[in-house]
């Protein structure tokens, strides 16, 4: 008997807004398109991007099995067949359905479903307190307060934590990073870190809680995020002085540095019709009243207050790299390049960074078993996703985020079963 505890009045999480999709390498979509890829060349990505203080183990794992769990949601009717590239990937390996449709909403709907299906019990509005330990150390249940202040426990075997990470806890984050202190959030307000405090009792190891990604492109008045899709489909990124300053494609955390170090700590994203027509999820932005939209880059100019010379050279040169396949600027690749800056209306979205992922968490092994401070398994304690620390080490690449919480929240879910 499974019972899935949610302390919000809907599933999901940050996973609900979630666009840009699932890593997976050497994957049946990617060879559909003639895409070259390697398990191999997942884990280097991976590592580097991460500075390599990734848990090598993990991120075998994650590469390791992405490929059978994208298999396995597609049993269930997960569409993965657009298959783009998000920065620091080597080539296209971030899966999401037909049309660049965001990948939250769509996992949340097959899972959702799927669980009612299998008799799975969800109590929404069902807020965990604790985490209960037998005498003999092992996980032992749950205590849970209802909407209605009653409280009650759950006796079980196998507890598996999948709370997300501490991104929407502002006084969390500057515990462990007091340079972040006034940044904004893309986090849901129900991100506060809440299992870190449970697993205290049973000597749980806290992994790199001190590695926090801020996100480059959020959306500068509303603090809702941009996904990286709009830069891997062809967008640049230009900052005040209408000039191009970074390879939009490098790591999150290289181009958040760059745009916070531009005049205030600002910079515009800027595409065209054709990116928009790629990427479905930018209908998103635009119903959200986040685009700033043009017929001409001259009226654009006006309306981003850019020197309008000076825009229509970046994007000039920028389309003159796009058509050679070589960045001679910023040394963007030819295959983050797929289109140029061409085609009426034009579009800009002024973004700033904003406190994304939280990549440090509870240390669990690649069974997703819970580790204590002596690297030893916590019996019946399982985790999984952003609640937990080692998978993405220092930065987390683009697609990494959703990959990681469907592959360990599998392996989880498998761990648990096989201790009952």
């Amino acid at each position: 008997r499974v019972i899935v505890l949610e302390k919000r009045e809907y599933m999901g999480g940050n996973t609900n807004s979630s666009t840009g999709g699932i890593n997976a390498a050497g994957t049946s979509y990617q060879k559909a398109l003639g895409i070259e890829d390697s398990k191999e060349l997942y884990f280097h990505d991976t590592m580097e991007g991460g500075h390599n203080l990734n848990d090598p183990e993990l991120v075998h794992a994650l590469v390791d099995n992405a490929p059978s769990v994208l298999d396995w949601l597609a049993s269930m009717g997960g569409d993965f067949t657009d298959v783009g590239i998000m920065g620091g990937s080597s080539v296209r390996r971030t899966h999401r359905p037909e049309g660049g449709l965001a990948i939250g909403p769509h996992l949340m709907k097959i899972l959702s479903n799927e669980a009612r299906a299998k008799n799975v019990e969800i109590r929404t509005a069902n807020t965990v307190l604790d985490i209960l330990k037998s005498p003999d150390g092992r996980a032992s249940g749950v205590k849970v307060r209802q909407k209605n202040g009653r409280d009650y426990t759950i006796s079980a075997r196998s507890v598996v934590i999948a709370t997300g990470g501490f991104g929407g806890n502002l006084d969390m984050v500057t515990r462990y990073r007091a340079d972040l202190k006034g940044f904004g959030t893309v986090n849901h307000k129900g991100a506060t870190g809440d299992a870190f405090a449970w697993v205290e009792k049973f000597g749980a190891e806290l992994y790199q809680m001190e590695m926090i990604q801020i996100h480059p492109t959020v959306e500068a008045k509303n603090s809702l995020l941009i996904t990286e899709a709009v830069r891997g489909n062809g967008a640049i990124l230009v900052n005040g002085a209408a000039e191009r300053f970074v390879n939009e494609m490098d790591t999150r955390d290289v181009v958040s540095s760059a745009i916070l170090k531009q005049d205030k700590g600002r910079a515009f994203l800027l595409f065209d019709q054709a990116v928009r027509a790629s990427l479905s999820s930018i209908e998103t932005y635009d119903r959200q009243g986040l685009l700033i939209s043009a017929n001409s880059l001259e009226d654009m100019a006006a309306k981003t207050e850019l020197n309008a010379d000076a825009l229509k050279k970046s994007i000039e040169r920028y389309n003159g790299f796009q058509a050679k396949g070589q960045d001679e600027d910023f040394h963007r690749s030819g295959t983050q390049m797929p289109r140029p800056i061409a085609e009426a209306p034009f579009y800009a979205v002024e973004v700033k960074p904003a406190i994304h992922h939280t990549m440090g968490g509870i240390h669990i092994d690649s069974k997703a078993r819970v580790l204590n401070k002596e690297g030893k398994v916590v019996g019946g304690l399982y985790a999984c996703g952003e609640v937990t620390g080692g998978v993405h080490g220092g930065n987390r690449l683009g697609g990494n985020g959703v990959a990681d919480i469907v592959v360990f929240g599998k392996t989880a879910g498998a761990s648990a079963a096989d201790n009952l």
